[in-house]
């Protein structure tokens, strides 16, 4: 018997034509023997592979992952109040859920836990989700119910989309679902996730683009929000920077860069902090203050060179020297990133290089970009995007 993986790409579960009936039988047997230590009649696919292999790490059953206890009302509303994807409802809505209806599927869309905050579609497939527990106020995550293209996308971050057995739980071999994360497109990080789900024999592979496309249109709306906002930000800037008394800039929350005076400024510093001093390139040891829904950031004494040092040995860490001096700890990948970004020089990488470094493929660019985002958070902005390099001013020292 060989063992081979069932035919599809590495983001549809099934390849255009297949015998559907069929495969899902074979999936059937790929599922029970995987999962009780025997060899399979095929490989079940990567993605499939490492979500089965992190619940059985964890102890996880499939017999046993399919409880799932709803949030109250009220939690729902908080959550839905929350998050920023109620701005792009509508475009979701518009993009999806008529298409949903006429292919007898259901929408949904997940907070960044999981959680189910919005659910439109069909009628019959609505109910049968009812039955499974796959309504409002549930949690989708993926150690909470197995592998699902909810949970599964989350912790991936990536687009995943699940036929039959590829999904842990035996009571969900009767369905199909794709999902794939929204980003926030200032920070990078996953703000939760939109999903078409529906019987298994409805499945196809042309889903995941639609998907795709849906998420790509949503973070676009959220990009075109995050501008207007910094160009009203801009309109209060002039004045406050004619009086300021030498180089400054006006930001807004995340450290995006709304206006400058004095100083070539970055597109993006560390978010502002009222107990936190923010270093600067070209301007040094500076102080955020409050301004609306902005912060005017200035210098607190004259300018100095910023040093870092980057200590890569078996406790990998990270020395900033300027004004002031601190340390902060780096976690394996994010001294993976700097040590590309310190090879490279001040020519930088750009996403996709970055992604063959760290993964060995030009194809993990969201992951990629949401690292970084965590990265620059940690380090401020002492790293420059389009390319990632250290920004123009720091010195950089590599040790160990």
């Amino acid at each position: 018997m060989s063992t081979e993986r069932p035919t599809a790409d590495r983001l549809t579960a099934v390849a255009t034509g297949v015998d559907l009936p069929r495969h899902a039988r074979l999936l059937s047997q790929v599922h029970d023997a995987v999962l009780s230590g025997q060899r399979p009649p095929a490989l079940p696919r990567d993605v499939v592979a490492r979500s089965w292999s992190r619940l059985q790490a964890g102890g996880m059953s499939p017999d046993h992952c399919a409880d799932v206890e709803p949030a109250d009302f009220s939690e729902i509303e908080a959550r839905r109040t929350r998050t920023a994807l109620r701005t792009v409802l509508p475009e979701l809505r518009s993009t999806l859920t008529q298409v949903a209806e006429d292919a007898n599927f259901i929408v949904v869309i997940a907070d960044a836990d999981g959680v189910l905050l919005w659910r439109e579609g069909s009628r019959g497939v609505r109910k049968a989700a009812d039955a499974l527990g796959f309504t409002e106020g549930a949690r989708w995550a993926e150690q909470a119910v197995g592998t699902n293209a909810i949970g599964t996308a989350l912790i991936e971050d990536a687009a995943v989309q699940l036929f039959s057995a590829e999904h842990y739980a035996p009571t969900h071999h009767g369905w199909s679902c794709t999902g794939s994360p929204v980003h926030d497109p200032r920070t990078g990080e996953i703000l939760g996730v939109v999903d078409i789900s529906g019987s298994a024999m409805s499945v196809h592979p042309t889903t995941v683009a639609l998907v795709r496309t849906a998420v790509r249109l949503a973070e676009a709306t959220l990009w075109r929000e995050h501008t207007a906002q910094l160009d009203r930000l801009r309109g209060r800037a002039a004045p406050l920077l004619a009086s300021a008394g030498g180089p400054a800039l006006v930001v807004d929350k995340h450290g995006w860069v709304a206006e400058a005076s004095g100083i070539a400024a970055p597109e993006r510093v560390a978010p502002p902090s009222l107990d936190k001093p923010l270093l600067v390139p070209g301007l040094g040891l500076c102080v955020p203050e409050p301004l609306g829904d902005g912060w005017l950031v200035r210098r607190r004494v004259d300018g100095a060179a910023i040093e870092l040092e980057l200590d890569l040995g078996d406790a990998p860490q990270v020395t900033v020297r300027g004004d002031v001096n601190w340390t902060r700890a780096l976690s394996p990948r994010h001294a993976q990133i700097l040590r590309v970004l310190s090879a490279a020089g001040t020519a930088g990488v750009d996403a996709a290089s970055l992604s063959e470094a760290l993964f060995g493929d030009r194809d993990h660019v969201v992951a990629v970009r949401a690292e970084v985002s965590r990265l620059r958070k940690n380090l401020g902005a002492v790293l420059s995007t389009q390319p990632y390099r250290f920004a123009a001013g720091v010195t950089v020292r590599r040790v160990g």
